[in-house]
């Protein structure tokens, strides 16, 4: 049975385009469809050859890897295909986009989108969301987790106030762009989870700042 889930794990490798190529770091990489191909298919065969009977555990094996293949590959497949739009979409805009597994997480510093101490998004940066929202309104089978964020400077009751308002604009932004309300869910963190030293100017500039998740609806 172990030679029967290779052959499907090797072959749902191959059909599945294998590898990328990454422009951020010039190097080729295994695709997130490759991967969850891969873990799709050695899990369905597992399954399929628990649930059959010992004279059927090879052809069980074999059923439950293809479907567990193309299940896998479907969801990394599709968020491939968003990340690919997201990256191209926002190629020098100092927003980054960050890949984990079937996540897709949009790093936006404060600084390019909100002025100090204020929750209305900057006329500059409306011209990005609007893209953000072409790929998200054409992938709409992803849900939308909106992050907001604050340095440490005030009080912390304010800080959690102005994250919470600013999470609300971007929300509310896409929403007035057609996406879904039932998609999006917008939280405030204040001064909680920095990503750099609050000492420094620069480590302060980089707290500041909303994160959009993105995430399969499929799992």
């Amino acid at each position: 049975m172990k030679k029967t889930i290779m052959a499907v794990v090797v072959a749902g490798t191959t059909l599945s385009g294998c590898m990328t190529y990454d422009p951020y770091s010039g190097e080729e990489k295994v695709s997130n469809a490759t991967k969850g191909s891969v873990i799709g298919a050695v899990t369905g065969a597992a399954i399929g050859a628990a649930t059959s009977s010992k004279s059927d555990r090879g052809k069980g094996a074999l059923i439950g890897a293809a479907a567990g293949g193309a299940a896998g590959g479907g969801i990394g497949y599709y968020m491939d295909r968003q990340e690919s739009e997201l990256r191209h979409k926002l190629e020098g805009t100092g927003v980054r986009v960050k890949r984990n597994g079937n996540q897709i997480e949009l790093i936006m510093p404060g600084n390019v989108t909100f002025d100090v101490d204020q929750s209305s998004i900057r006329s500059s940066f409306t011209g990005v969301l609007e893209s953000v929202a072409l790929v998200l309104n054409e992938y709409d089978e992803t849900m939308i987790q909106i992050d907001g964020f604050t340095d440490s400077t005030g009080s912390e009751s304010y800080n959690q106030m102005l994250s919470e308002r600013r999470a609300s604009s971007v929300r509310d932004f896409l929403l007035n762009q057609g996406i879904s309300p039932s998609r999006t869910r917008a939280t405030g963190y204040g001064e909680q989870y920095p990503v750099a030293s609050n000492d420094s100017a620069a480590g302060r500039e980089q707290n500041r700042r909303v994160e959009l998740t993105l995430v399969p609806m499929q799992g």
